[in-house]
């Protein structure tokens, strides 16, 4: 099929649901995000806080991912993204009940316990949500992937924005407008269509093609995604490199403090401080969608992840709104590249019937740039202020791209996606 006749056609039934649940989930979650933060800061005053926080939202998604990515690739993946969001929603009104009842007296460790909570859901609803767009799209993925990155930037823009007002209103109200939008999600996700059939098909010819003579037990299921991330060079190297990159990298998380302590901004100054992470990962993800990627892939992606790391450094070193605000813009249009290029890269490779094990495997490494990012920030931020956190976190991102180019040859010399895609779903019943 050439490139002009996939562009041609429509997309495959169910595709926009998903994109559409995920669109709201992020918009809650980021609402949320800067709400919370912004309510723990100033409850202790302590970056180091707000590096617990991360941890807590991180640990269930090391412990779980074996059981969760097992999940998705053996139950209805719908219902799992259903009972994800639920989970979630629970929580977040737990939240909302909490915050707004003790205000100031508030102790961390409720928030905390909450935190792990949400950890919990968002572990389980990331690899099945992130598996149904490759199974629905086939070989329209390339396509798919600048939508559903378009609509999570919106949310990047809305969602902390959305939060600071929100958070002006009343503490509680950013996350009761979370809830919400999880609500909107599940009933969204119950329009997908049902991907089993075409998934037990795949299964049955991947043993047979296998020789088993029976099915593998539960432990070597849970651990095959991992196995399979590590024999292939293609997929550690690209999962690799963002986890070391953004685990030093995540000045993000020190946001709060840099707006409070180095800005000199309220609420309304962090909410868009924020947003401008989603303005330029939005704007550049438009970009991608008339203009995608598609030459040259693998050193693109070494090029942006060092990019991200310089912009990094001048936020490290600004006193000034609008120069922080400029260099998050251009970071997160790095940061959005590289996640069109591994987002369209790591389903692609990986098989259908383990896409749910692979995606667990790398929302763990997902997680650990993000949450424990969170956590080596908030730690660094503690010793050696917030300048210096931020400062090593640019300087170690270069040196990991630098590595990373020497260490993963077929990672850095891949050209198009379509030389190193695994066979696709059929998607004529879809």
């Amino acid at each position: 099929m050439t490139s002009a006749t996939t562009k041609r056609k429509p997309l495959p039934r169910g595709v926009l649901f998903v994109i559409a649940a995920s669109a709201a989930h992020s918009l809650g979650a980021m609402a949320m995000s800067v709400a919370l933060g912004k309510v723990l800061f100033d409850l202790t005053g302590r970056a180091l806080d707000l590096g617990w926080l991360g941890l807590a939202e991180f640990l269930p998604t090391a412990l779980l991912a074996p059981i969760v990515g097992s999940a998705a690739d053996r139950f209805d993946r719908r219902r799992v993204v259903a009972a994800g969001f639920a989970l979630e929603a629970a929580v977040y009104l737990g939240l909302a009940a909490y915050v707004g009842s003790a205000g100031r007296s508030a102790a961390v460790w409720p928030i905390l316990v909450l935190a792990v909570g949400f950890g919990t859901a968002r572990a389980v609803v990331a690899p099945a949500i992130r598996a149904l767009p490759a199974d629905l799209a086939g070989d329209q993925l390339t396509r798919v992937v600048p939508l559903s990155s378009a609509a999570w930037q919106l949310s990047m823009i809305a969602g902390p924005v959305l939060g600071g007002f929100l958070l002006v209103v009343g503490p509680s109200w950013p996350f009761l407008a979370a809830a919400a939008g999880l609500m909107v999600g599940i009933a969204l996700v119950a329009r997908v269509p049902d991907v089993r059939p075409m998934l037990a098909a795949a299964r049955a010819l991947a043993d047979a093609d296998r020789g088993d003579s029976e099915p593998p037990g539960p432990l070597r299921e849970a651990l095959e995604g991992l196995a399979f991330v590590r024999r292939t060079p293609i997929l550690f190297g690209a999962i690799s490199l963002d986890l070391f990159a953004v685990l030093f990298g995540g000045a993000v998380a020190l946001l709060p403090a840099i707006a409070d302590r180095r800005l000199g901004v309220g609420p309304i100054g962090l909410g868009w401080l924020r947003a401008a992470t989603g303005m330029g990962a939005g704007a550049t993800t438009l970009l991608l969608a008339w203009r995608p990627v598609d030459r040259k892939v693998g050193r693109v992606l070494l090029v942006v992840v060092a990019l991200f790391g310089l912009a990094t450094l001048v936020l490290a070193f600004t006193r000034t709104y609008a120069v922080a605000f400029v260099a998050l813009l251009i970071l997160s249009a790095a940061d959005a590249i590289s996640v069109f290029i591994r987002g369209t890269l790591v389903p692609l490779v990986t098989p259908a019937v383990q896409r749910g094990r692979v995606l667990a495997t790398e929302n763990v490494f997902i997680g650990a740039s993000n949450e424990l990012g969170a956590f080596e920030s908030g730690v660094a931020g503690h010793l050696l202020g917030i300048s210096g956190a931020v400062a090593l976190g640019g300087v170690a991102t270069l040196v990991i791209v630098g590595l990373w180019w020497v260490l993963f040859p077929a990672l850095r010399d891949v050209d198009r996606f379509a030389d190193v895609a695994a066979p696709a779903l059929p998607t004529s019943d879809l």
